[in-house]
Formats: C-alpha cells, sequence, structure tokens
C-alpha cells in the first residue's frame, strides 16, 4: 500500500517494515524495490530463512532483512503451511548470505530461554 507508506514518510517515519509469512516472494522483493525508488527511507524487509531469500531482499534494495519462519509461540506459519526452518538454522544461512555486505540481520521470534540469545548471538 503506497499510498500508507507515503502518508507514514510525510509524517516522519524512521523506516518502513515490509513484514511477509514468505518474504521471500515476488510481491515483497516487488515492494521493497519500489519503496526504494520512491523514497529515501530504510526498509527493513522479510521474513526469510534462505540465503537466497536474505540476498534478494538485500540485493532489492532492504536495509535489513527480518529472519525466521515459524520460530515464535504465537506465529501459526509453520503448523498451517507444513514450512519452517529451525531459527539457528535461518539466522545462520541469512548472516552467512549477508556477511560483508553491512545488511543487518535481525531474528525475529524463537526466543523463549536466555540460552535462546546465545544461540542467535553464535549463529
Amino acid at each position: 500500500d503506497y499510498e500508507r507508506a507515503a502518508l507514514l514518510i510525510e509524517k516522519g517515519v524512521d523506516l518502513l517494515v515490509v513484514d511477509s509469512a514468505h518474504g521471500h516472494s515476488g510481491n515483497v522483493i516487488q515492494t521493497v524495490r519500489e519503496i526504494k525508488k520512491r523514497w529515501d527511507i530504510d526498509v527493513v524487509a522479510g521474513n526469510v530463512a534462505t540465503e537466497q531469500g536474505a540476498r534478494d531482499l538485500a540485493d532489492a534494495g532492504a536495509d535489513a532483512v527480518k529472519v525466521g519462519i515459524g520460530p515464535g509461540s504465537i506465529c501459526t506459519t509453520r503448523i498451517i503451511s507444513g514450512v519452517g526452518v529451525p531459527q539457528l538454522t535461518a539466522i545462520s544461512n541469512a548472516a552467512k548470505a549477508l556477511q560483508g555486505s553491512g545488511v543487518p540481520v535481525i531474528a525475529d521470534g524463537g526466543i523463549r530461554y536466555s540460552g535462546d540469545i546465545a544461540k542467535a548471538l553464535a549463529a
């Protein structure tokens, strides 16, 4: 919804988030490209779980990539779609793909215990 994006930018938001259960889709990639083409604003996009997904979002202009498909307690993507990737694996995949690019990885979900934080940082 580019009208909403325009209104938010006009009101002075710091960044926009393009959030989808399947962030490695043509619609998400095109939306990131279009926002970056129209406005000078940071875009966080996701969610992805693969190296290629992270790379494609960064190549589309995402300033940060959200990672995680179904790891959180409230997320039903894994149950409904039957698709999910363990969060440690997803973080590792994205970090590997974006290493040296300057595009940060944001681990989205899957933190239940303090040890989960250590695992996410290690990935």
